[in-house]
């Protein structure tokens, strides 16, 4: 039996005897004895990183941090977290610190998120890892996989699931507020990065960037401006465009009401792209067929300033980023990327419901950790899933690269993970990675 086996075992004995800190809504910093404590590696500690790795101070202690970025990873580690152990390389990281971790917040590029994470999990580790989960389907359900062979606690930085308007949204809809759904509309403001355009010339590597781990899986490019920190994502190698980036939380309250799980079909129409950086903009239409809980289901996603019709909002005015629901009863609009306004009924009678409310995402996960119920956004039974569903419309857009031109309307077998009549995309469902980097 694994040393972190038996201190997991131990964190949740504590906790269930009320030594420990599992609470409902709030995770205590101040516990007794510093073993009942949680250990937080950071892995990536800058942009949203910062935010994790504050998140998981107040859940216990950072006992280590990583960041490719010398001059991110020495900030960190000076303002904040002067005890914690500093590495360039999580796989430095995660061997020297063998048995001295229980979780750790992974916040890198989308094309890290699944080494990284799987090499934790394999570890023993708890993993909170920024959306998308992964940047390919393939991926999504591996970690998927390995979170549930290896027993540990998982959630996806979607922190709107635990927003209450979103649950109660979420669970009016399951309740007939506007009876069976038909037609989904979700719509952002994104992408405010670079994107439909050719590559940046090559440009001396700064000092304080470790270039080649900044890679990582990613086939071999020159270093140029504007790939880090923050326009990585778009490009096809780094990231997941405006879809990767804002559906698993713009999506996310549609996905919980309605189990928008396995698309048997989608198609797009882009402004076209040159499959090394992502459109400006697309329209993206997901079909879902009927479960035992609602008829069939189409979605449309629409991103770079693209929106639904106006005329199905009547007066209402059109957000920036929001969601729209038509069923046979009635239709509700949701503001906001997290519904985290609630919603607006524009047809329909609301109900009087009761939902389940979470306070805050990370305490979800860290109570986990200690023995609590899962985290509703966990890699396996949730995110995982949800994931799968968002990228499967990067399918759709790597199939449309001519401008305004619908593209080839792909056949998706969920199950076996295989456009049925696309065999081109395999390369876009699993990616192939740098020697040095395996899953």
């Amino acid at each position: 039996m694994s040393y972190l086996t038996d201190r997991r075992r131990f964190l949740q004995a504590t906790a269930l005897t009320g030594v420990g800190v599992y609470v409902s809504t709030a995770v205590a910093e101040d516990s007794k004895s510093p073993n009942e404590r949680l250990r937080f590696a950071c892995i990536g500690v800058g942009g949203k990183g910062r935010s994790d790795s504050t998140d998981a101070r107040r859940a216990g202690d950072i006992v280590a941090i990583c960041d490719v970025d010398d001059r991110t990873l020495e900030n960190a580690g000076t303002t904040q977290f002067p005890k914690a152990e500093r590495y360039s390389d999580f796989r430095k990281l995660l061997d020297a610190m063998e048995g001295k971790v229980d979780a750790a917040t992974i916040s890198t590029p989308d094309h890290m998120h699944a080494v990284v994470t799987a090499a934790a999990m394999r570890r023993g580790i708890a993993c909170y890892t920024q959306k998308p989960l992964t940047r390919t389907i393939w991926e999504s359900r591996k970690l998927g996989e390995i979170a549930r062979e290896a027993k540990v606690a998982t959630q996806m930085g979607n922190q709107g699931t635990s927003f209450p308007g979103l649950r109660k949204t979420a669970a009016a809809l399951q309740a007939g507020v506007i009876g069976n759904v038909s037609e989904v509309h979700v719509w952002t403001n994104r992408p405010h990065w670079a994107c439909g355009c050719p590559r940046p010339a090559e440009a001396p590597i700064p000092e304080n960037v470790h270039w080649d781990l900044w890679l990582g899986t990613a086939p071999e490019r020159p270093y140029a401006p504007g790939y880090h920190p923050n326009s990585w994502r778009g490009w096809w190698d780094f990231g997941s465009g405006a879809l990767g980036d804002m559906a698993c939380h713009t999506v996310n309250m549609p996905y919980m009401a309605l189990e928008l799980r396995d698309p048997t079909s989608v198609q797009a129409k882009t402004a076209g792209h040159n499959r090394d950086s992502f459109p400006k903009w697309s329209v993206i239409d997901f079909e879902f067929p009927a479960n035992d809980k609602r008829p069939a289901v189409k979605m449309t996603w629409y991103d770079g300033g693209q929106k639904p019709p106006a005329e199905l909002f009547g007066r209402e005015p059109v957000t920036p980023t929001g969601v729209l629901m038509i069923g046979d009863k009635g239709k509700l609009f949701a503001k906001g990327d997290y519904c985290e306004f609630g919603y607006v009924l524009l047809e329909g009678t609301d109900v009087k419901l009761e939902y389940p409310k979470v306070t805050n995402h990370f305490v979800e996960f860290a109570n986990a950790i200690k023995g609590g119920p899962a985290a509703t956004s966990n890699f396996p039974d949730y995110a995982g899933p949800l994931t799968e569903t968002i990228l499967l419309g990067n399918l759709a857009v790597w199939a449309a690269p001519d401008p305004e031109t619908p593209g080839k309307k792909v056949e998706w077998d969920a199950r076996n993970m295989v456009a049925t009549n696309a065999p081109e995309l395999a390369s876009v469902v699993k990616p192939e990675y740098r020697a040095g980097y395996e899953l």
